[in-house]
């Protein structure tokens, strides 16, 4: 029942007993520095209160007394200026307080037997706390809404530790001790079409801008950048999305069920509410989800135009072109204007990416994505016609163009080409239904936006590195033209593209089945040698080979002339 206060006497004493705190009436369970104020303290007592005390006096400053039964636990606010303590108690509750007027500020109930542990974390918005039904409840720091319970089974949990800095927790249990993550790896980040990049570290705003880097700074692809990063404020909520408007004039943060929308430059709060997810249409518009049964739609001056509920639970919205909203089984598109029912696709939806044009689109599953055209003609025609629509929409709405079985982690358009990094991190690019992979990423990244003036694509990674890698824009455009058919402009872009990359556009005309294309591009003579041979050209394949001195080339040539009467060629 008593609490005693050491200190470490170097003069070969050890340590020294150099005060008695008395006053609690049963066992004390826990006491622990304010990190604020380290001549204070607060303990935690099975007399069902928990006392602060000052070094020095005898007598605690003021109890804290609301728990029906014994407090097991207590710990500091750290991550801000509330002065915020929280205990756990016998009772089954835990007790977030204000020190400051001695008041209980929320009661987290929950937990179906005694609460041993209870931590706020240094860094995350949450509240973690642990209890001897086996479980440990993640708790919102905020709105102290539950996010997460975790059972492993382990028995009664004891202890919960945590680093600074880090995203792992420990438990200690009856039966064990585990590690585990919380949180996610993603930076919430932003990049405009300038190469400015806006990014959220808890709740401070950092800038940084990509065309700083001079050019007569050489860097490599992969390379980080070096970046000056400025300060750029600080944000009034715990951001969890960060999100540039599409002439990136404005910055939306979302996180703790709101929103606000700040400038971009000098970061001015413009507008805020309530918003589960907020999304930006292509235009500036913009729509937010304030539950799964209500839909605001809101125009570019930040004035509601409309108030939506869907007649299905909305699980997820995403903006571009068209509105969309998302159950676990279907997915359903809507325009800005009226709101009207444009096409429901069946199919789950992990995300969704419009292509800046405003004619494709891509749908993320959890194992694969597939490219749409948007039949935008077909549609307004449709519409003006005043022809109700069923609840399936316009038939004819899209066209599903291709499908490919990888799962998108980050993904952004560049024209008609798709780039995305998959699950193997891999960062890839589709045109047309034909993946290429462009670079193998050595850690998890994320794609942030592409310079067309640079010809490179940028990522970020958890650390908040940026890093960028070459695609060329004309090789983009090239292959664009020649899955449009449009060749005669294709043949005027080939001039443009480097020489060291022509192996790879032989290789997307032989996908697609133009080999003499492919032939008259491709520089390798091994590869040459091969598309020679599909085509039976054995001249061309015999200068390879007097080229290149292979024996195994000319065996191969004189067995396919041989075989097609050709006995003559030398």
């Amino acid at each position: 029942m008593f609490i005693r206060v050491y200190n470490y006497n170097t003069m070969d004493k050890g340590w020294v007993c150099t005060q008695i705190f008395e006053g609690h009436s049963h066992y004390v369970m826990q006491v622990t520095f304010n990190p604020k104020d380290t001549n204070t303290f607060a303990s935690a007592s099975l007399d069902r209160t928990i006392k602060i005390w000052n070094l020095g006096s005898p007598d605690p400053n003021f109890t804290l007394d609301a728990h029906q039964k014994g407090v097991n636990c207590v710990d500091y606010f750290t991550g801000g200026d509330k002065p915020y303590l929280i205990t756990g108690s016998d009772d089954h509750t835990a007790k977030v307080w204000d020190y400051q007027t001695k008041s209980c500020v929320q009661t987290l109930e929950g937990h179906t037997h005694n609460v041993s542990a209870v931590c706020f974390h240094p860094d995350l918005p949450i509240i973690i706390t642990g209890s001897e039904d086996g479980t440990v409840r993640i708790w919102h720091a905020t709105t102290y809404r539950l996010e997460n319970t975790l059972n492993y089974g382990l028995e009664r949990v004891w202890a919960i530790g945590y680093i600074k800095g880090s995203r792992r927790i420990v438990i200690g249990y009856d039966e064990g001790t585990i590690m585990v993550k919380i949180g996610r790896e993603v930076p919430v980040a932003s990049m405009d079409n300038s190469g400015k990049i806006i990014w959220a570290k808890h709740n401070e705003i950092q800038t940084v801008n990509i065309k700083s880097v001079g050019a007569d700074i050489e860097v490599t692809d992969g390379e980080r950048l070096p970046l000056a990063v400025k300060e750029l404020g600080t944000c009034d909520l715990y951001p969890q999305s960060l999100k540039h408007n599409p002439n990136g004039r404005f910055v939306v943060v979302c996180g703790d069920g709101e929103y606000i929308i700040y400038t971009a430059l000098a970061w001015r709060n413009r507008s805020f509410g309530s918003a589960l997810e907020f999304v930006w249409s292509s235009d500036g518009e913009y729509a937010v989800r304030e539950s799964s049964s209500k839909i605001k739609i809101f125009s570019k001056n930040f004035q509601e135009k409309k108030s939506v509920r869907p007649t299905f639970s909305a699980e997820h919205i995403f903006g571009g072109t068209l509105l969309a909203m998302c159950s676990n089984d279907f997915i359903c598109f809507y325009s800005w204007a009226e709101c009207r029912l444009i096409r429901r696709i069946d199919v789950t939806v992990k995300n969704l990416y419009w292509a800046d044009s405003g004619d494709l689109v891509a749908i993320a599953s959890d194992t694969s994505f597939y490219i749409l055209k948007y039949n935008r003609d077909v549609v307004q025609s449709y519409l003006d016609s005043g022809t109700p629509v069923d609840e399936q929409g316009v038939e004819d709405a899209f066209e599903l163009l291709h499908e490919t079985n990888e799962r998108v982690r980050t993904g952004i358009w560049v024209g008609d080409c798709f780039i995305y990094n998959n699950s193997s991190w891999r960062l890839n690019y589709c045109v047309g239904g034909e993946v290429t992979t462009m670079f193998h990423l050595d850690r998890p990244m994320y794609l942030l936006g592409y310079l067309a003036s640079q010809s490179r694509v940028y990522l970020i990674d958890k650390e908040f590195n940026v890093m960028g890698y070459t695609l060329l824009l004309s090789l983009i455009e090239y292959k664009t033209l020649v899955m449009r058919g449009d060749l005669e402009r294709a043949n005027e872009i080939l001039p443009s593209i480097p020489k060291e990359h022509l192996n790879s556009v032989a290789r997307f005309l032989e996908s697609r089945g133009m080999i003499e294309d492919a032939l008259e591009v491709a520089t390798d003579p091994d590869y040459r040698f091969e598309l020679a041979i599909q085509l039976g050209k054995l001249e061309i394949a015999r200068e390879i080979a007097a080229e290149v001195k292979s024996e195994s080339k000319w065996k191969q040539l004189g067995e396919l002339a041989m075989s097609t009467g050709k006995v003559f060629l030398r």
